[in-house]
């Protein structure tokens, strides 16, 4: 699979998320809170991966199957946890992004490369 040509969209996963909990009949337990809170604890869990690693480590974290795989699965942990909050609250995500990019830039004015 080629990320830009056979990847699917994000809404075809948020789709497939939310059809995923109906056919589980998880949507009572789908509010926003709940959603958030799951967030955060995969967010954590993700955390936890690099928790007591030094800076090279972590940076070499890829490079070993196990942890390779591990750190996949809880970032797709934490993007199907954001999606699904962002089906129920009716965010665009990727429109709700580049709002914020657009703001930072504003915020955040690039830096002058012969200060550096």
């Amino acid at each position: 699979m080629t990320e830009e040509t056979d990847a699917p969209d994000l809404a075809a996963l948020q789709r497939r998320l939310a059809a995923f909990a109906a056919a589980r009949n998880w949507q009572p337990f789908h509010t926003p809170k709940n959603l958030a809170a799951a967030l955060s604890v995969e967010a954590a869990e993700l955390l936890e991966i690099f928790q007591w690693l030094t800076p090279e480590q972590a940076a070499e974290v890829m490079a070993d199957d196990g942890s390779a795989h591990r750190v996949r699965d809880e970032v797709a942990d934490v993007l199907a946890y954001l999606l699904q909050f962002c089906e129920v609250l009716g965010i665009d995500v990727l429109a709700a992004l580049a709002a914020k990019i657009d703001r930072n830039e504003l915020r955040f004015p690039r830096a002058d490369p012969s200060s550096g």
